[in-house]
């Protein structure tokens, strides 16, 4: 099965480079365009629907890769992307990722890993270099983390237990809270404690004191 590719570089040394490079596998891909911009890739897609992967550049002017990337996912979200870079910073590789590319290769990878990205994007994996896919992995880790900086930080408090302190904030009592809620006044009561317990406060003006001073409410 021959696979048609399509690239945007909008540097001609390196376009000419990967161009004659990716000639040696024309037993296995028909290089079908290549772009300058991220604008001129997605204007040829418009009008072409052969291309099965992109090897997309991400510094270019006009509109660059990260931004192209984000527009061909949600329209033709069969074309697999393949961000083709410079580029190993945190924010390029998150920012690329988030944007629905499918792999991340460094241009200074060899065709042969190149032309193996290409094959592993299309199985459904995702191609990266090593030095991304271990800076993938670190932030992902760092991603973990503040996630659960920003539990330990909300006290693990339910989403109904936060509404509950906004009404005693107001100055409504149990009474007023069940009634405003919808729920009985001993199921307020019930979610209070709970509240007491892992706020480590004992009386409502100290759970609506730290919970204003921590940003919960």
């Amino acid at each position: 099965m021959n696979i048609k590719i399509a690239f945007a570089e909008d540097n001609d040394f390196l376009a000419k480079s990967l161009t004659e490079k990716l000639k040696l596998f024309t037993n296995q891909f028909t290089l079908m365009y290549r772009a300058r911009n991220g604008a001129e890739m997605i204007e040829y897609l418009n009008s072409s629907d052969d291309v099965k992967v992109i090897l997309m550049d991400i510094e270019m002017p006009v509109m660059d890769g990260i931004k192209a990337t984000e527009k061909i996912s949600k329209k033709f979200p069969e074309i697999k992307i393949i961000m083709l870079t410079v580029f190993d910073d945190d924010d390029k590789i998150f920012n690329a990722i988030k944007a629905g590319a499918n792999g991340y290769l460094l241009k200074d990878e060899s065709v042969d890993k190149i032309v193996d990205g290409i094959n592993i994007v299309l199985e459904g994996g995702a191609p990266m270099s090593a030095s991304i896919a271990s800076k993938t992995l670190q932030l992902l880790r760092r991603s973990d983390l503040q996630t659960q900086k920003s539990e330990d930080e909300n006290f693990n408090l339910s989403k109904r237990e936060i509404e509950i302190l906004e009404n005693l904030k107001l100055g409504l009592d149990y009474q007023q809270t069940a009634e405003k809620l919808f729920i009985s006044p001993f199921t307020v009561r019930k979610h209070i404690e709970n509240i007491y317990r892992k706020l480590q406060v004992n009386n409502k003006m100290q759970a609506v004191q730290k919970a204003t001073a921590n940003n919960i409410i």
